[in-house]
């Protein structure tokens, strides 16, 4: 029997893959997922534009470099959508969803700054076009302000949602930080991390949305669960892309998790897997960062079939999503929440 992953995929593929639902920008269930959110993703905009507003010029400059560089806005959509798919339609929802994105940006100018990477989203990062404190102390006012849009909206419940999730989410990053450079780091210590620091601000952005809408506790759990599981999956199609990826597609350096000595978990199947002088050549490539060795650790990574194998646990995270999603009301928003989970399988970036 296949050795089994701590959330349930096997190595031998023997999960089934989700179907071949794709949100390919010209495909038609793009178009019909975005425009059941289109007109709500402006006014987050409008909010988002409208909170950043400071009297200290240099917070507004650098804030809005970040927000403007684009990204996924997956959090505030993810946020919208379920409380599309819970038919909730206050105006609640477009400050929590800039309330998400605001926390989710202000750990990337600090992810930046720890890392020290210099491109994100194809141009640099703000940490290299600001410097590292003026990144950090914006930083610190994003994730202010967005405490004090919390308390906006007049809810301890809410309140305590995002204010655990913003603390695991830094205790995630801690650890993080305590694993670089360890070969040694199993794929339980590997998930421990990633569902920490990113599919924790997924699973609060669902169950915020199902707090809004007064759902029952068990539909308040499966809204969780979906979020848990697809920023799990997200994460872990990140990993494979740092290996696997196009760095021009992806707008970051192929390669940025080895040089900064983060273990991911196509290395650490490709150590379980690999020969002795495969092992010992990971190892310390691991152990010194040595970026210098990037084409040998992908072909190891190929060989030993890692990318393969982690592939099939972001599936198998995909499905679990799926399944959480299938439970809530049977409406356009949650066939968008299921296609989600089955895209993020296929994105190149």
């Amino acid at each position: 029997m296949a050795p089994q992953a701590p959330w349930g995929a096997s190595y031998n593929c023997r999960f089934t893959s989700p179907p071949p639902i794709t949100l390919a920008a010209n495909s038609p269930s793009t178009a019909a997922t975005l425009a059941l959110i289109a007109d709500d993703m402006r006014e987050v905009d409008k909010v988002i534009a409208a909170r950043l507003q400071s009297s200290v010029p240099l917070v507004g400059s650098v804030a809005q470099y970040i927000i403007s560089a684009g990204g996924k806005r997956l959090r505030p959509a993810l946020l919208l959508l379920t409380c599309g798919a819970l038919e909730y339609k206050g105006e609640q929802r477009f400050n929590l969803a800039a309330v998400v994105e605001f926390i989710h940006t202000a750990t990337l100018l600090h992810d930046d700054v720890v890392d020290e990477s210099t491109l994100r989203r194809g141009r640099p990062t703000a940490n290299e076009a600001f410097g590292n404190p003026a990144s950090v102390l914006v930083g610190d006012f994003l994730h202010t302000r967005s405490f004090q849009m919390m308390v906006e909206a007049g809810s301890m419940r809410i309140l305590q949602v995002l204010a655990d999730a913003t603390n695991v989410i830094a205790e995630g990053e801690v650890q993080q930080l305590m694993n670089t450079h360890d070969a040694s780091l199993d794929e339980a210590g590997y998930l421990h991390v990633i569902r920490s620091k990113t599919a924790k601000l997924f699973e609060a952005s669902a169950r915020l949305a199902a707090i809004l809408a007064g759902s029952t506790p068990d539909i308040e759990q499966a809204c969780a669960d979906y979020g848990q599981a697809l920023g799990t999956a997200f994460q872990v199609i990140d990993d494979v892309l740092d290996y696997d990826g196009d760095a021009q597609e992806m707008g970051k350096n192929l390669g940025d998790d080895l040089r900064e000595g983060k273990v991911t978990l196509p290395l650490i199947i490709a150590m379980q897997r690999g020969s002795q002088a495969q092992r010992e050549l990971l190892r310390n490539v691991i152990e010194t960062g040595s970026a210098d060795e990037l084409q040998p650790v992908i072909a190891i990574i190929r060989e030993t079939g890692a990318l393969t194998a982690t592939r099939d646990a972001a599936a198998a995270q995909a499905r679990l999503a799926m399944d959480a999603a299938a439970k809530l009301p049977a409406n356009p928003y949650t066939k968008g929440l299921l296609q989600l989970a089955a895209q993020l399988l296929e994105r190149r970036t």
